[in-house]
Order: structure tokens, then sequence, then C-alpha cells
């Protein structure tokens, strides 16, 4: 029995749980929107359901990895431009899935924030939703976390966490030899690393997120929102091809660090850096920090989003695959007897 004497609620706290029943009704067209073979139930449960043996899957082995944005989330809170970002969030998870060999099936999401807008959370949802659909990827949970004086006002965090399978026995790296040939996709920009540089970079500038993008239309803020490209298709399709013995994702860490992740202790590579032009965000990010190729080559993807060893005999199959599957490739070099990576040629 009430005294009457509190009538505190949790609204009163900061958090909205009505602004959180509103979201998800809001999202779930989004959602549905990914549904795929496998998926047992919709968003609203404890728990979200995924039938391997629906999927076609007979002896499967589960992959799975987390990621996030990082500070790249800065721009887009700063600018108000926040529908690539959820696109930024998948990418950055199922490309390292297929790095595996791995489909991925499934994803879930987690945002955070002192204050829930909707219409905010929505739009970045609704970007996540689509970075699945993309990739043949269900949307099927996520947790949306109001949490006030863990955030200064507007500011959010995300995160996400995907599930891919394969059959056992079909995992990747698997033979790969010195002679594999290296093939390059284009990346979209920056992608989803490096950004705190980038941020620096922008500020030594003097330039602000509104003004004219020196490289190229639009603005400087929208420029460098440019969302991560997704890889899944194109890759599963090279992979089912035959030939494919290693996919290495280039993000933190560039093409120096990622590339050796799928080579044999006893094999490096060799990479001619006049196999691509340098797009124009990284030359405008080498110059106005002053920065060396070698430091650029292990911050930034410099251009090549993801690399595929290739057997020798099937590149040119696998080329003109991912060339028909839209994809913009460069054949970088080669495995070699060693290790690390070398560079002939210059970017810069």
């Amino acid at each position: 029995m009430s005294d009457g004497k509190n009538g505190i609620t949790y609204a009163d706290a900061g958090v909205d749980i009505d602004a959180g029943n509103a979201l998800v009704e809001r999202i779930k067209p989004a959602a549905k929107r990914t549904s795929r073979s496998g998926v047992m139930a919709g968003l609203g449960g404890f728990g979200a359901l995924f039938d391997l043996k629906a999927a076609g899957y007979e002896d499967p082995i589960l992959v799975a990895a987390t990621d996030g944005v990082g500070t790249k989330l800065r721009i887009a809170i700063d600018t108000g431009n926040v529908d690539g970002v959820g696109i930024d969030l998948v990418a950055m998870c199922v490309n390292d899935l297929v790095c595996q060999g791995a489909e991925p099936l499934f994803f879930l999401d987690y945002f955070a924030t002192g204050k829930l807008e909707t219409e905010q959370a929505a739009r970045i949802v609704e970007g996540i939703a689509e970075g699945c659909f993309q990739s043949g990827c269900a949307l099927i949970g996520g947790e949306t976390a109001e949490m006030p004086g863990m955030y200064d006002a507007g500011d959010f965090d995300l995160a996400g966490f995907s599930v891919g399978a394969m059959e056992r026995g079909t995992d990747l790296p698997a033979g790969v030899v010195a002679g594999d040939v290296l093939i390059g996709l284009a990346s979209n920009g920056v992608h989803s690393n490096g950004y705190s540089l980038v941020r620096k970079l922008v500020e030594i500038s003097g330039l602000g997120w509104d003004d004219d993008c020196p490289w190229g239309d639009g603005t400087l803020g929208a420029a460098l929102l440019a969302p991560t490209r997704l890889y899944v298709k194109q890759a599963l399709a090279a992979v089912r091809a035959g030939g494919v013995h290693a996919l290495a994702h280039i993000t933190g860490g560039g093409l120096t660090e990622n590339l050796p992740r799928v080579l044999p202790d006893d094999l490096g590579a060799e990479i001619d850096l006049d196999a691509w032009e340098l797009a124009g965000v990284f030359k405008w990010l080498a110059a106005t920090g002053g920065m060396e190729q070698a430091e650029m080559l292990k911050t930034f993807n410099c251009g090549v989003g993801m690399i595929l060893s290739v057997a020798a005999d099937q590149a040119d199959a696998i080329e003109a695959l991912l060339k028909d599957e839209g994809e913009t490739v460069y054949r970088l070099g080669s495995v070699v007897e060693g290790q690390g990576v070398g560079y002939s040629g210059s970017l810069l």
C-alpha cells in the first residue's frame, strides 16, 4: 500500500521504457526484411533462435565475430549523419567471418546512449538491417541500452556480433603455397579503422565537417562517413568456385599487419604498389600529416579492403568472377618464401 510520499518513476531517472518499446516497433519491418532460411523467431523474445539444419547445413562448424565502429562514430554524432554507421558495424563483423570461409547467418547489435532518441536510433538500426540484407545475414536480435550519466548528450556507442557457419573441413585459410596470386578488392575509402588519426589530421588541416571535401564532391564529413564495403557475397562466390586458399580483411594494421595473419609461418608476400592508384582520401591524409608510405600501409587499407590468396592456375577465373560480381580487382602480387610483406613500387 502506497503512502503517496514517493511518486518517482524510471522516466524521472532518465530511462524512457516507452521510447524503447516504440523503437522496437519502428525497426521490426527493417529486421523482417533480413529474414532468411534458419530464422525461427522475430524480435522481442529473451533470446533469438536459429535452425542450422533449416539453413542447409549437415555438419556445421560455427564461427563468431564481434566488433564496433570505433571513433568514426564521433564524426557521425557531430554531423548527425548516422545512416551509414550501421552498415559499418555489420561489415566489420561479416567481412571477418568470410575470411574463415564461413557464411554469415545472423547478427545482433548493441546500441547504448545516455538518452534514447527514437528517430536517431531507428536510422542507425535501419542501417544495420541494410548491411545484413546486403550480406544475406538475418538481424534476429539486439539490445538498446539507455544509460543516463554514462554518455554525454547526443552521444552513443555501437557494437555488434555475428555468427556464421561452414561445413566441417572447409575452413580457411588452407592450402596457401608460394606462388599463390594475391588479388585485391577495392575499398570504399577509409572504412572503419584509423579514425582517431583521421580526426587528428582533420584537426591539423583546420577544416570542419561541413567544409567542402578536398578530394571529391560533397562535404568532408560525408566523404569520411562512406560506409565500409561489404565483401560477403562476392567472397563466398569466389570460395565456392574453388582455388581460394585464404582471405584477409584489411582493417586496423593495414596491409602490413593483416595479410600475414592468413599466411603460414614460413611464407610471406610481395606486393606491387603500382598495381593500383591511391584514392584521393588517402593522398589527402598522407599530405596533411606528412605521413611516410610505411606508416600509411600499416595504418589504413590504402584502397584495398580485402585480399584473396588464390591458386595461380585459377587466378584468371577468380578475377573474372569477382569483376562479374561488381568488384574493382587488383592483381597485387604473390605469396613467397619468407615472412612479412615486402613492397615494390610506390603509392605516394
